[in-house]
């Protein structure tokens, strides 16, 4: 072979391992990116903080380049069906999900289970569902203005069960109705999530807020959408009761990263009140919103996998906030016997996996789920 013809052969030979290099590269982030997308993921913002299409237009028009979901949480403003529907037509047209906020009897001029199913043709998948009866199970713990089930309606030898089953029942009434006319219900929810979900709620939000632990209620909100088949997210609220409200760009970041990395399907923050152009928003919070959405879209396996691996099963029934050793259960009864074990537990467990634990109940849906996990610790027993 003469020295032209082995130069031809070695730029051949270079040429052909370039092809196969780039083709490989091109596979693998044609997997990559399709792995990605198989994720479905919403993020976004919350507006309760005016009753004014102009500003609902205003934060729309700030965040519909880099999040996918909006949740219109002003009472105050959907009590206008043209008002709500201009605010709806103007988030769809930016290509934004969204679910809308409905709660009271009787605040509303115009039938509300006719607008959501306009609203189904109107918007299509664009419109994912509504949120309705906010917090019942914080209202029940905490004595809310909305309690569900309160002491003189029960007798004085009611046991937990009893509670259970009247809280569970009372509550299915919202989503077993709205069902029938919106695709998905929905509430915000900082305790009780396992009896939401018996209710039959298409998804709760965990609430992330103060300085309460965010593994807990992951374990607590992501078991129970385990157990029932459903699915869960986050929304984001108050850090502090005075302004500023919110926590940092960078905890919202955080928050935003590690419900991803634990599987929820949904993450929002609250903004409310109006103290800002955006209520509770910075422009630190949308730079740490851009950011969340750049590392999404190009390495979101960045973030970490906090697959659920081990689990803590409590009794049936028990309504416990797991807030502290002496909080009350189902906010009718004072703290028991099991009370303090149940809080230190958690306690320990959240400290040793982090948001790699998934908190049950002793009941046959989570039978069904626990032979998957590598570890299972009982209320009832000894935990180092």
């Amino acid at each position: 072979m003469n020295k032209l013809n082995r130069k031809l052969a070695i730029i051949t030979t270079a040429g052909l391992i370039l092809v196969i290099v780039v083709s490989l590269f091109l596979v693998l982030n044609w997997f990559n990116n399709s792995q990605t997308q198989s994720r479905e993921f919403y993020y976004g913002v919350e507006f309760a903080y005016s009753n004014e299409t102009a500003q609902v237009k205003q934060l729309v028009d700030k965040v519909k380049d880099y999040t996918n979901l909006f949740v219109l949480g002003s009472l105050g403003y959907l009590t206008d069906q043209t008002d709500l529907t201009e605010a709806c037509d103007y988030i769809a047209a930016a290509k934004l999900n969204f679910i809308v906020l409905f709660t009271g009897m009787d605040k509303y001029s115009y039938n509300i289970t006719e607008w959501m199913q306009q609203a189904q043709t109107r918007y299509g998948d664009r419109f994912i569902g509504i949120d309705r009866y906010d917090e019942p199970g914080g209202n029940q713990l905490d004595d809310g203005a909305s309690q569900l089930i309160k002491s003189d309606l029960i007798s004085p030898n009611a046991t937990y069960a009893d509670v259970a089953n009247a809280f569970v029942g009372n509550l299915s009434v919202f989503p077993t109705y709205y069902l029938n006319y919106a695709p998905r219900v929905f509430t915000a929810d900082y305790a009780l999530y396992w009896f939401d979900y018996q209710a039959g709620y298409s998804g709760i939000f965990g609430e992330f807020v103060g300085n309460e632990s965010r593994q807990r209620h992951i374990a607590l909100c992501r078991g129970a959408a385990e157990a029932y088949g459903k699915d869960w997210g986050i929304v984001v609220t108050w850090k502090y009761n005075q302004p500023p409200y919110l926590e940092s760009g960078d905890e919202l970041y955080d928050d935003f990263s590690l419900a991803y990395s634990a599987g929820a399907k949904y993450a929002v923050v609250f903004s409310y009140p109006n103290i800002t152009d955006y209520g509770t928003l910075t422009e630190e919070h949308f730079e740490a919103l851009q950011r969340f959405s750049n590392t999404l879209r190009t390495d979101p396996a960045s973030f970490g996998s906090y697959n659920p691996h081990v689990a803590y099963v409590v009794p049936a029934n028990y309504g416990f906030s797991f807030r502290r050793s002496d909080d009350s259960i189902w906010g009718l009864f004072p703290a028991d016997s099991f009370s303090a074990k149940i809080y230190g537990d958690v306690e320990y467990l959240t400290a040793q996996y982090g948001a790699q634990l998934n908190i049950f109940y002793d009941t046959p849906q989570a039978t069904a789920q626990l032979g998957s996990y590598q570890k299972v610790f009982y209320w009832n027993q000894t935990i180092p």
